[in-house]
């Protein structure tokens, strides 16, 4: 079960919470990319970019040399699905259908070399399954280069919303369409790089995502 601290206690749509930690490991191993909320100079900053899963750790990376990533500390995590657009009678019952996780936590820079590499992993995976082993593995010069952060995954809330719109009951007699536009996405046609050498087949782990 997720904790209710003073951060994370929903105040609004209390209904929409979810409390069980594979709602939490559900909405985070669906996305591919997070928004990252530090404090640099006394004020706020937020940055979209890719993470990974490990069991209750996620682990988030960039350039060495980014202030945003270096100050480490507090920080707030979000990563959020839009399922559909809920289009209600009137405009203030307008809505979204939606799966949301909020992350509050001390990240820590992570130094263990195995941990850096796994955590590495984790975020190459997330993005493409099975990516990292069908690729040349980072260098000395490249670890250098990347910074990795772990922020724990035990201060966080989760939101889902599903449904119908929900209109005042006088509207539901109103000559006005309403209902659900839903959202997926899809994985577009591979694009071969200009300059891959013939002969290379598509990798097992690529076809699968089509």
């Amino acid at each position: 079960m997720l904790s209710t601290t003073h951060r994370t206690r929903l105040n609004r749509a209390k209904e929409r919470g979810l409390t069980d930690r594979t709602d939490l490991y559900s909405v985070l191993d669906a996305g591919m990319v997070c928004h990252l909320g530090v404090i640099i100079d006394d004020g706020p900053v937020v940055i979209p970019t890719g993470y990974g899963r490990i069991e209750d750790t996620l682990y988030l990376h960039g350039s060495s040399g980014a202030r945003s990533l270096r100050t480490g500390g507090q920080v707030c995590v979000t990563v959020t699905h839009l399922d559909g657009v809920v289009l209600a009678r009137s405009v203030f019952n307008h809505s979204m259908n939606y799966r949301s996780a909020m992350i509050y936590g001390e990240a820590r820079r992570v130094e263990d070399p195995a941990e850096r590499l796994a955590g590495l992993r984790a975020i190459t995976d997330q993005l493409a399954p099975g990516q990292w082993e069908a690729t040349r593995q980072p260098n000395a010069r490249e670890l250098a280069a990347t910074l990795v952060l772990a922020v724990p995954l035990a201060e966080a809330s989760v939101k889902v919303r599903t449904g119908a719109p929900l209109d005042e009951e006088e509207d539901y007699a109103l000559a006005v369409w309403a209902g659900v536009l839903p959202r997926t996405e899809i994985w577009g046609p591979l694009q071969p790089d200009p300059r891959l050498e013939d002969g290379i087949p598509v990798p097992e782990h690529l076809r699968a995502r089509q």
